[in-house]
This record gives C-alpha cells, structure tokens and sequence, in this order.
C-alpha cells in the first residue's frame, strides 16, 4: 500500500476544521451551528466557510430555519458524506497501517 494511499485522501475532508466537523456529524447525524462552533473551538466565519466548502461537496446539508424568532443554522451529515468519511477514514489507516 504505502504512499499509493495519499492518492486516494479525500482533500475536501482532509482540512482540520473540515474533518472535526466530519467526526462530529459522522456521531451525531445533526448538529446547530453553535453546538458545532463550541465543540470545535472555531470562529463564526471560519466554521462557515468550511461548512460550505463540505456542503458543495454534497457531504453536508445545510437547513436554515427560526426558533423563537432567532435564526437557526443546522448541518447534518449526507449519506454521500458518510461514505466520504468511511473512504476516508479506509485511506488514512492504510497508510499508516500498511507499512507491516
């Protein structure tokens, strides 16, 4: 296996930010936007430039409504996303776990 793996890393997931959001709806199927900004430590801006870097690539999907009267941003990860991360995650520990 070895390097042939790093082809097959998923660069959209791969970002920091991007698979700590990965991890977190991969457990949690849904999360608010700031249960996701609390839990990953992130700035506003940040979370959403890469939430919708994840939301293009089909991985997430993104709802907006109001609760009372207050806006409420949800992402929710996409089956097309969990493969992604399942592939991903496939990746990673063949590259590390195939040099025995």
């Amino acid at each position: 296996m070895g390097l042939s793996e790093l082809g097959k890393i998923d660069e959209v997931i791969h970002g920091r930010l991007r698979l700590g959001i990965m991890v977190y709806l991969a457990d949690a199927d849904t999360a608010e936007f700031t249960e996701l900004k609390a839990a990953l430590e992130a700035t506003q801006g940040n979370l959403s430039v890469h939430l919708k870097k994840l939301e293009e690539a089909g991985y997430v999907s993104i709802t907006k409504s109001f609760r009372d009267n207050k806006p409420l941003t949800q992402a929710a990860i996409t089956p097309a996303g969990r493969r992604a991360f399942a592939a991903y995650l496939e990746a990673i520990g063949n590259l590390i776990g195939g040099r025995g």
